[in-house]
């Protein structure tokens, strides 16, 4: 892909590095392992890949601790094997995304020691929020993990952190702390990133004075404020110097806030949580299609899509449920019953609905290997999600299991167990079938390079009221022109297929003289 806005329509890939593939098998994930699998990668068919974080981390938070924005973890490798691996995913015409986490970072950072050791009062600790003793914490704020989020010092003082005690948030009015994050952003560049994620991007700027939480609807102290605007502008003339490409964790339940992150000089693209956490409804994921066509419209900016990632029940098993399709962090609870059978064939349809749609997408490891969430036992659980909710949040590890590369030969060690039933989804199984989840990804993906550049979407009408079709016009130049056409039946009788010249791909069977059955997508080419 050489255009300058591959970024537009690309199909990324993300790495959660500890648990894609382990070289040296200590049972945690590696670059030399990231390094062997970046063949199946290219294979797979996405144009590029994301990489949560890397960085040196005593792992308080996955990683999204930073202790050293410019050096690699040793459990994961070194700079040279980072670098390298930027390298070699460029020869097989793989572009590289790295996480940046700006809010906040480590407690074993230099600065935030450099800060406890200077004392109150210190420019050390003016990086940072402390607030001098007192009987309570400064405000009422409630952190993003829950529970207050601060915490005191050795002296009594208080610190900020809207993640883990071990996240000291940063003073982002302070300019030493721009100018650190921009210096960091241009050696990940010179070192061959095509871009960064940024990590809770609408956290970053606080209220003077740290103010409570107001009763009456009033601005949010520290969600999505005003100056995070020019922050963003800053990063964006940086990135074009090196044509990199900025990408927003924001979630923000307002379509027009969320957008303005989206203007021509801010960030290129942000992840859509909308669609991710919608159950799986005709409805509710049609509305969901417009709300975030209709937003970014304005901005000139591309949709993204996603079904899953590092943070999120996998879609296989929340589908699978009989109730609760769709995702909300407070309603996720231990022992919640599902249907994997049923949870497999709905994620196969919905990987050709979400794959089919005009913009970006995103691909959370495991996903095409059609993984359920795997059931950590409580004393094995690591996430601090579930400590933080008292036991009663089981936290993210499930989706975060190591993936199953080999039906025989992985008994090893591993930093989160892996099920002894998912021989079954093994790589190497699946790449020799041909009706596996695998295979219907790589054909997927093959096929959406010939229509990702198709035109707009236009809703069709169809006979079946519980179902989702649309058409997109082929772009200009494919040999075949004609159009592009998604059929998504969610409801319980089977439909006729609308009239067409070629099936290009179903997610499941058939029923008799083509009739589509109940939780079944398919792509045709009228």
């Amino acid at each position: 892909m050489s255009r300058t806005d591959w970024w537009r329509t690309a199909a990324i890939y993300q790495v959660y590095v500890r648990s894609f593939a382990d070289a040296n098998g200590d049972g945690t994930g590696d670059l030399a392992g990231v390094r062997a699998r970046l063949p199946y990668l290219a294979e797979l068919g996405v144009d590029a890949l994301w990489f949560t974080p890397w960085y040196l981390s005593p792992l308080a938070d996955g990683g999204y601790d930073v202790a050293d924005y410019r050096t690699v973890d040793p459990a994961f490798g070194t700079l040279a094997e980072a670098e390298a691996l930027l390298g070699e995913a460029r020869e097989l015409g793989l572009r590289t995304i790295v996480d940046i986490v700006p809010n906040h970072i480590s407690d074993q950072h230099p600065w935030f020691k450099a800060a406890l050791a200077a004392g109150p009062g210190s420019p050390e600790q003016e990086l940072f929020h402390f607030r001098p003793p007192s009987p309570g914490p400064p405000n009422n704020w409630v952190g993003e993990f829950g529970g207050v989020p601060w915490s005191r010092t050795g002296s009594g003082q208080w610190y900020l952190h809207l993640f883990t005690p071990e996240q000291p948030d940063l003073n982002w009015n302070h300019p030493q702390v721009r100018q650190e994050h921009e210096d960091v952003l241009r050696f990940w560049f010179e070192r061959g990133a095509a871009g960064v994620r940024i990590d809770s991007a609408a956290l970053l700027a606080k209220a003077d004075g740290l103010p409570d939480m107001p009763g009456d609807g009033g601005p949010h102290p520290f969600h999505d404020r005003p100056e995070l605007h020019g922050i963003y502008r800053s990063w964006r003339r940086l990135a074009e110097e090196y044509g990199a490409v900025l990408i927003g964790e924001i979630w923000l339940p307002d379509a027009e806030r969320f957008a303005r992150y989206l203007r021509p000089d801010e960030l290129h693209t942000a992840f859509n949580f909308d669609f991710l956490a919608r159950p799986w409804e005709a409805a509710e994921l049609r509305a969901s299609i417009d709300l975030t066509l209709a937003a970014h419209a304005p901005v000139g900016a591309p949709a993204t899509w996603v079904l899953a990632n590092h943070d999120v029940t996998r879609t296989v098993t929340r589908y699978g449920r009989a109730e609760d399709t769709g995702f909300a962090f407070e309603r996720k609870r231990f022992g919640v019953p599902t249907d994997l059978a049923l949870g497999t064939r709905r994620a196969r349809a919905a990987a050709l609905l979400t794959l089919a749609l005009p913009g970006s997408v995103y691909l959370y490891q495991g996903e095409e290997l059609g993984l359920p969430e795997a059931e950590i036992p409580r004393e094995l659980i690591q996430d601090p999600m579930h400590a933080r909710s008292g036991g009663v949040d089981p936290g993210r590890d499930g989706c975060r299991v190591p993936l199953p590369w080999r039906a025989e030969g992985e008994n090893g060690p591993s930093w989160l167990p892996r099920p002894a039933d998912w021989k079954r989804y093994a790589a190497e199984r699946q790449a020799a079938d041909p009706d596996s989840m695998l295979a219907l990804y790589r054909t997927a993906l093959r096929l959406r390079r010939s229509f990702r550049d198709a035109g707009p979407l236009r809703w069709l009408r169809t006979e079946e009221p519980e179902a989702l079709a649309f058409a997109r016009a082929m772009p200009d130049g494919d040999h075949d022109g004609g159009t592009f056409l998604c059929v998504v039946n969610f409801g319980p009788q089977g439909m006729p297929l609308p009239a067409h010249r070629e099936l290009l791909l179903a997610s499941g069977p058939l029923a008799p003289e083509d009739a589509l059955p109940q939780d079944t997508a398919v792509w045709l080419r009228a």
